[in-house]
């Protein structure tokens, strides 16, 4: 369900601020109604803590070589490391770019030869002003040809003539000038090797730094939550003598508040949200099923908005089934039972991301086992106790049960529109509920799309299936729904049925659409019958496959097809959940329900005991 809220402002002296703002975090219940951004020294410290650990990560030992992390530092000890990092990695970058500059420089100079500037300096010292070319030959040419040009022939760079000329060239002569570099060739590889071993020593410090990877990561919660103590200080409204801080707590836990206020000697209002306030978090309060599903919201990022419906169980329900159809193969649900186990026993914890893996295994297995879907093996038909299993109407090997391929089919399809349409019709029959409690005219409207729905539905398996389904009355029961829709779409609390009827007719085209869009959507539920068909088809194609080369000597090649085949199957069938058994809730089931998930998460003012990202 979705928690109640209560808008609480809470008010101290000036002089008590900070006081203020330690109890509240250490109470963690009050939601910021608004939150300013932190000050720019604590955003900068978590931001280059967090760079400085990530960059840190390339310099840690080989997997074998690796070590257990050290204590974690002191407060002055990691300051003193980490200041230690931050110069050898700022010496780094600097090295980088004198290697990267010396190596250009000798690229460019190299095809000169190997010769010191400072000779040429010399000369220049001594008024000989020399200066250097590559030109054509034509210009070659030219050059000594003219007796005011005093040059002197060089060796060719690069194909073409070079020279060297006391004094600058006449501008209508076309020439490239070399530039005298800083530094010879010689010069520049040294400097190179020097830095490289400069580089080698910042790489060591930070290779040791590289350990204490925990050190890092308590500092960063500690700076996380110095930038929300900061948010929140920002946030605080105050006059000359009066410090105070607006946000939401949950009502059920008002009386928590109430102690915490009466220690700390605070001054408090609480009054009911407003109507029109649009920024109210949601906390959803699980129970022991409906928690299974957390995982799933936090992964998507999804949460029903404080004034909508909380879906959560019927979310749940569905999506374990669509999991189960999408999947479908009972040997691939074994195979993510065995590894979920072992996940759990590894790492010694069964927490809710285990068991809501083990709940959707199950469903895999027990609608495998249902179709006869054994890893796309035929073959698993002649095994009594699996044939046994099979409902014969849904068999994917329909010829043991006597059974059509047609027939098969029609009967998956239609269990898919029937689930597509129960759910519709749920997800109408919660708007409902929801409406008539807040007395809103407009369940009418809602009825009149349930209506809709059972003649989208029949209709659907007279046209996919071919079910002998006189039309007629479909039809009027379609038109009959699109009345209800307009005349009653456009009612709400505060508004007169004249008004309501005037919203309504004016959406009459936008409803026209949406009924359209209603047949649509219960169409949609097909993707569970294709989809659970192509993973069965795909399965039983890296079988052919590795039927074909289990002789002889490329028996470990098929045994690899198969690994191989399966393996992606299962990963693609994952993506397939993704992509179209969450569609199905998200989209279909919730816009029936109106549910848009707009919620906000509720996220109090407290202090954090991991990073959030």
């Amino acid at each position: 369900m979705i928690e109640k809220m209560k808008m609480v402002h809470v008010v101290s002296t000036v002089s008590h601020k900070d006081e203020m703002l330690e109890g509240l975090r250490d109470l963690g219940l009050l939601h910021l109604a608004e939150k300013k951004s932190a000050t720019h020294a604590a955003i900068e410290r978590f931001t280059t803590l967090s760079q400085t650990a990530s960059k840190l990560l390339e310099y840690e030992p080989d997997t074998k070589a690796k070590k257990e992390d050290p204590s974690i530092l002191s407060n002055e000890e990691f300051e003193k490391m980490y200041g230690g990092v931050l110069e050898a990695l700022e010496e780094k970058e600097k090295l980088s770019q004198l290697i990267s500059f010396d190596a250009s420089e000798i690229e460019r100079i190299e095809p000169w030869g190997d010769f010191s500037p400072e000779n040429v300096k010399a000369l220049k010292d001594l008024g000989y002003d020399l200066h250097f070319y590559r030109i054509g030959k034509n210009e070659c040419r030219q050059i000594f040809q003219d007796e005011t040009i005093k040059a002197v022939k060089l060796a060719s760079v690069e194909k073409m003539d070079t020279v060297a000329v006391l004094g600058k060239l006449p501008p209508e002569i076309a020439a490239n000038e070399f530039g005298l570099p800083e530094k010879g060739v010689s010069e520049l590889r040294q400097e190179i090797e020097e830095c490289r071993k400069k580089q080698e020593e910042c790489n060591e410090v930070l290779r040791k730094a590289s350990a204490y990877q925990n050190s890092f990561q308590a500092q960063m919660l500690k700076a996380q939550n110095e930038e929300n103590y900061s948010s929140a200080s920002e946030t605080t409204e105050n006059d000359e003598q009066f410090v105070w801080l607006s946000g939401y707590i949950p009502a059920a836990d008002m009386d928590q508040f109430k102690e915490a206020a009466r220690k700390n000697n605070w001054a408090w209002m609480v009054e009911d949200v407003a109507a029109d306030d649009e920024n109210i978090p949601t906390k959803l309060r699980y129970n022991k099923v409906t928690k299974l599903l957390e995982p799933l919201y936090g992964i998507l990022g999804i949460l029903p908005g404080y004034r909508e419906q909380d879906i959560t169980l019927w979310f749940l329900l569905f999506f374990i089934l669509f999991f189960g159809m999408i999947i479908g193969d009972a040997g691939y649900g074994f195979l993510i039972l065995a590894a979920t186990i072992a996940l759990g026993v590894k790492r010694k914890k069964f927490d809710t991301p285990i068991y809501l893996m083990l709940v959707l295994s199950i469903s895999t297995v027990v609608w495998g086992a249902l179709t006869g879907t054994w890893f796309g093996m035929e073959t698993a038909m002649n095994v009594p106790f699996l044939k046994a299993m099979v409902i014969p109407g849904f068999a994917n090997y329909p010829q043991f049960f006597n059974v059509t391929s047609t027939a098969q089919q029609n009967n998956i399809m239609k269990f898919s529109f029937t689930i597509g349409a129960i759910q519709m019709e749920l997800g109408a029959l919660l708007s409902i509920k929801k409406k008539i409690g807040e007395k809103d005219l407009s369940w009418l409207a809602d009825a009149g799309w349930m209506v809709s729905i059972v003649a989208m539905y029949l209709l659907s398996l007279y046209l996919v299936i071919g079910e002998a389904i006189d039309v007629k009355p479909v039809f009027i029961a379609i038109l009959a729904g699109f009345v209800l829709v307009v005349v009653f779409g456009g009612m709400a609390p505060g508004k007169t049925f004249g008004q309501g009827l005037k919203t309504g007719l004016a959406g009459a085209f936008t409803t026209f659409l949406n009924t359209i869009s209603c047949f649509g959507n219960v169409m949609s539920y097909i993707r569970l019958f294709a989809v659970g068909m192509a993973t069965l088809a795909i399965a039983q194609s890296f079988n052919n496959i590795a039927a074909g080369l289990a002789h002889g000597p490329l028996f470990i090649l098929a045994i690899l097809i198969v690994l191989l085949g399966h393996g992606l199957n299962i990963i693609m069938g994952f993506l397939s959940v993704v992509v179209h058994g969450v569609r199905l809730n998200v989209l279909e089931f919730s816009g029936q329900a109106g549910i848009e998930w707009t919620g906000i998460a509720y996220e109090p003012f407290k202090k954090e005991k991991k990073i959030k990202q």
